[in-house]
């Protein structure tokens, strides 16, 4: 089957991007570590000792980038549907863990502890219909959302990919019900034409 322009679009942009270059010499699963990356350094999310649940870890870019700021003393716990190769420092749940015996699982490695922080870069496989797309894709943020506010210490924190779009602005309005500060960034590792932008959530009223 021949490939599409847009794939081919693609494929040209993948490896000419200089984060897949630089991810490859750093030894990181995948470009999304640079995004983790710059969101820590704009808004400090980790410290060590942390416990971290990160949701849609596959490959392990995140969680990568997790275990190394946190430390041997802290704990990432990571799930995705998609099966993930080891990682030190990460236990790993493969699972839709909004089924309730993943779930459960998950929650049983946190031995009655709270996360100081949940990551999500979860995104659905996208079709390029905005209509298709976004309700899908908001439909995981507010997965994301649930869970954190299941498993969140007080004063905890959220980060997560949005699409910009509907239900967007209806998200914020929720997000500040629950933390004290809710702000979005868009990270250079991020594709200018990408409409994903992070939002950094801190300081959970649990």
């Amino acid at each position: 089957m021949a490939k599409s322009k847009s794939s081919h679009r693609w494929l040209r942009e993948h490896f000419n991007d200089p984060y897949v270059k630089q991810s490859q010499k750093d030894g990181y699963r995948s470009r999304a570590s640079y995004k983790l990356l710059e969101l820590h350094a704009k808004d400090p999310l980790f410290k060590p000792g942390m416990t971290v649940v990160d949701l849609g870890a596959a490959p392990g870019g995140w969680s990568q980038v997790a275990a190394a700021l946190v430390g041997e003393k802290g704990r990432v716990l990571a799930s995705d549907i998609l099966p993930m190769d080891a990682l030190a420092g990460v236990e790993f749940v493969q699972g839709d863990f909004t089924e309730p015996a993943v779930l459960e699982r998950l929650l049983s490695l946190m031995e009655g502890g709270r996360a100081d922080l949940v990551i999500s870069d979860m995104a659905p496989n996208l079709s390029g219909v905005a209509d298709i797309d976004q309700p899908k894709s908001m439909y995981l943020v507010e997965l994301a959302l649930d869970l954190a506010r299941q498993v969140l210490k007080s004063d905890g924190k959220w980060v997560a990919k949005v699409f910009q779009g509907e239900g967007f602005d209806a998200l914020f309005r929720d997000l500040r019900g629950s933390f004290t500060r809710v702000v979005t960034r868009k990270p250079g590792a991020s594709r200018p034409r990408s409409r994903e932008v992070y939002v950094v959530a801190s300081g959970f009223r649990g």
